[in-house]
């Protein structure tokens, strides 16, 4: 089904059809750059196995915490920002997980488990099964979105 009559095609309908997204190696679903709900959504159904609903559950915390969310799919990976103020989280599918960055994570309390090589980033790893303490991740994206944002 085309959209040409609709609307006009995005950067996150390449052609005038969107096309079925392929999996990148460790299984991230590739996604062409655009911006809004619309290509985080397209990111969100094409999650493989059990991270799709995950992606659904932390896509809907985020929203509801930060209303004003703004939304890209930039590098294959969804982006959740404040308008002109850059991105504070940012999401990725591994193979055996699901790994959500916080671009200040270490200015967080508290401060997120995973380390990451950039000295303000910090990582959530969520695996199959995990229970995601949805408390603590509504707090972590509520501090976060209140920080500066990164510039990508």
């Amino acid at each position: 089904m085309t959209n040409k009559t609709s609307k006009p095609a995005t950067k996150s309908e390449p052609g005038s059809t969107m096309a079925e997204p392929k999996l990148l190696s460790g299984g991230n679903p590739q996604i062409a750059k655009g911006y809004g709900d619309e290509p985080v959504q397209a990111y969100i159904a094409a999650m493989p196995g059990w991270k799709s609903e995950v992606g659904r559950k932390l896509d809907g915390l985020i929203k509801q915490t930060v209303p004003n969310v703004r939304k890209a799919v930039k590098w294959n990976s969804p982006l959740y920002g404040i308008e002109d103020d850059g991105w504070f989280l940012g999401i990725h599918c591994f193979a055996k997980y699901i790994k959500i960055a916080f671009f200040r994570g270490a200015s967080l309390q508290p401060i997120p488990p995973g380390e990451s090589k950039a000295e303000d980033t910090r990582y959530l790893n969520i695996r199959e099964g995990d229970i995601i303490d949805e408390t603590q991740f509504v707090t972590w994206v509520r501090q976060a979105s209140e920080l500066p944002g990164e510039r990508m």
